[in-house]
């Protein structure tokens, strides 16, 4: 991906807080390296920055390939440490997303299945 379009695809926001270039550049590092070693095609992402009395709430939304959203919130004192720990947090939703998409990974055959032997509807 050439880095114009990482502008158009990663936003940063906040409603209280002057983020800077240095949390910018650091944000769209970590996702763009986080998108590289899941799925490789990053769509759009967004960072939020809040308030909330003496911590910050960072919540994080990607979209990847053809994938639903996922979404991450966390709060800290520090606005990079809010950030990392949501985005820690989405990079756990995408390492499961792309456990369940493996084609080697075997089906289970008693997914749905009751501890008497009897099916879920």
């Amino acid at each position: 991906m050439a880095m114009d379009d990482d502008d158009l695809i990663i936003t940063f926001e906040s409603n209280h807080h002057d983020l800077g270039d240095a949390l910018r550049a650091h944000g769209r590092a970590e996702i763009l390296k986080m998108a590289e070693k899941y799925f490789g095609r990053l769509v759009a992402a967004k960072v939020h920055f809040t308030n909330e009395g003496v911590t910050s709430r960072c919540s994080v939304n990607i979209q990847m390939g053809g994938l639903p959203m996922m979404s991450a919130e966390a709060s800290a004192k520090d606005l990079r440490l809010a950030f990392n720990q949501a985005l820690d947090k989405v990079a756990t939703q995408l390492r499961r997303t792309k456990r369940e998409l493996r084609e080697d990974k075997p089906a289970r055959v008693d997914k749905g299945v009751l501890p008497d032997g009897t099916r879920m509807l």
